[in-house]
């Protein structure tokens, strides 16, 4: 906005006119006093002062201008008729006007005048408005990276007190940052800790993991400066996103060697009791079987009844024999998967078969929602017939008042899903991601029903080893889903 400063209304309301037919807003005023009361409470771009006025003459309110923050800086241009001498052309320049005008007049030149200053106040209007702004985000960074340099602090102070190695990267993978722990294992902050010969490459599984943006967990032995030895540890890489992005990671190595080597032992013991029990028992179960026949040869033997029931448990003991077996040799690497081209399809129908026949004094409704499924797949038909047969059992024994199953199978371009749903009992949120570790059972379920836990550790494994994925969804009191896929191609 323009102020017209002039005691003369006839010139204010030709200059007026003027400048409103170049639309520039206008404001007037009749006296110094009047236009400086104005210019403190409003924003102008530009002042056309008179000079020759009662009271404050124009150069008195100018230099009045000068001495305020927020009139210092607006662009004056004088104007006179009478005034027209060096002299006061002089003082006008002195008193903080950019321009001194007489008259009269030439509107055009005043026109050009008048859109030079204004032009010139707007960009620097806008100028230190941006300045402002600039100065102000630039405040904001500053307390910003103070504050975060503070946190960041802190959290480096909590790695330090950690029992564990600590350390962070960045999105590039690059460390930023590591705890005193890491050079019991490690010369160079850069560098990870030497790994055994026979174990995975830290920096090639992270860069998988990196690349898809998920977590790393890994059991790998790194070598300690001070002793020599490789030790088992823990190693875990997590990422910290920002703004759907990940912004760094965070590691850490725990020391699991002492673990490691109580369940080697105990998976010693587990090993050498099994096969130590497989010998007799098999004994012990063609001893039953012979009995079992010569019984029942006799139509009026009421023994029979026992020995069947013997031949039962047996058959369970053998079962967890087996099992404990299969643990071992899972531990031990020498769980064998044998893939072959097989019917999917076909094995899943043999083994509902197989459930309904080995039940068939429960009455289960096996419901199939079959996806068809054009060409054979590689995969180990006994391991995963045992995998169907565990999630067919634990599906009859967790759901005793519901008798219902259903087993669907999904397929897409890379792999077939199959899944296996019950209504029984379910299990809690916070410990279906336990389910497949070995041993664990989920208590509400380890009084009520038997088992030692390890059935789905060894599905899990025989899974992993297909290259495939398990897992499960499930809510409590209304059922449970488990489900495992495989790779169509190997």
């Amino acid at each position: 906005m323009i102020l017209i400063v002039d005691d003369n209304q006839n010139n204010i309301y030709s200059l007026k006119k003027l400048l409103e037919s170049k639309d520039f807003p206008v404001d007037t005023a009749s006296s110094g006093e009047e236009a400086l009361g104005k210019a403190l409470k409003n924003d102008y771009a530009l002042i056309i002062l008179d000079v020759q006025m009662p009271g404050m003459d124009g150069f008195e309110v100018a230099e009045t201008f000068t001495g305020y923050s927020k009139t210092k800086d607006i662009p004056i241009i004088f104007l006179s008729a009478v005034n027209t001498e060096k002299q006061f052309i002089t003082r006008g320049y002195d008193s903080g006007g950019m321009d001194y005008v007489t008259k009269p007049i030439d509107p055009e030149i005043l026109l050009l005048k008048v859109k030079t200053f204004y032009n010139l106040q707007e960009n620097n209007i806008a100028l230190k408005k941006s300045q402002q702004s600039l100065e102000l985000e630039v405040k904001g960074r500053r307390e910003a990276q103070v504050s975060m340099r503070s946190e960041i602090d802190h959290f480096h102070l909590m790695l330090e007190a950690l029992p564990q190695i600590a350390f962070t990267l960045d999105q590039n993978g690059v460390v930023t940052f590591v705890n005193r722990k890491w050079f019991d294992y490690s010369t160079l902050e850069q560098k990870f800790p030497e790994t055994h010969p026979d174990d995975l490459n830290i920096n090639e599984e992270f860069e998988r993991c990196r690349k898809k943006g998920k977590a790393l967990e890994l059991e790998i032995r790194i070598k300690n400066l001070n002793s020599g030895e490789f030790r088992y540890h823990l190693l875990r890489m997590s990422p910290v996103h920002q703004n759907e992005k990940v912004k760094n990671w965070v590691g850490t190595f725990t020391d699991i060697d002492d673990q490691k080597k109580v369940e080697k032992e105990k998976d010693e013991f587990l090993s050498i009791a099994s096969h130590e029990l497989k010998t007799p028992l098999t004994s012990i179960k063609a001893y039953m079987q012979l009995l079992d026949r010569k019984l029942k040869s006799n139509l009026e033997s009421k023994e029979g009844t026992f020995v069947t029931k013997a031949l039962d448990q047996i058959e369970k003991l053998n079962s967890l024999i087996s099992d404990l077996l299969d643990v071992s040799k899972i531990d031990n690497g020498k769980l064998k998967i044998n893939k072959k081209p097989e019917d999917l399809e076909k094995l899943i129908h043999s083994t509902i078969d197989t459930i309904v026949q080995t039940h068939e004094n429960i009455n289960i409704q096996i419901d199939r929602h079959i996806a068809k499924i054009d060409h054979l797949i590689p995969f180990d038909a006994i391991r995963i017939e045992q995998v169907l047969i565990n999630f067919l059992t634990n599906a009859i024994k967790y759901s005793p008042d519901n008798h219902q199953i259903i087993v669907t199978t999904f397929v897409d371009e890379e792999e077939v899903k199959v899944s296996v749903t019950d209504f029984g009992i379910g299990i809690p949120d916070f410990k279906q991601d336990s389910v497949f570790r070995k041993f664990y059972r989920v208590e509400e379920s380890s009084v009520q029903f038997q088992g030692m836990g390890i059935g789905l550790y060894i599905c899990s494994e025989i899974i992993k080893q297909h290259h495939g994925t398990i897992g499960l969804s499930s809510k409590l009191e209304e059922g449970s889903t488990f489900y495992f896929t495989l790779p169509l191609l190997n």
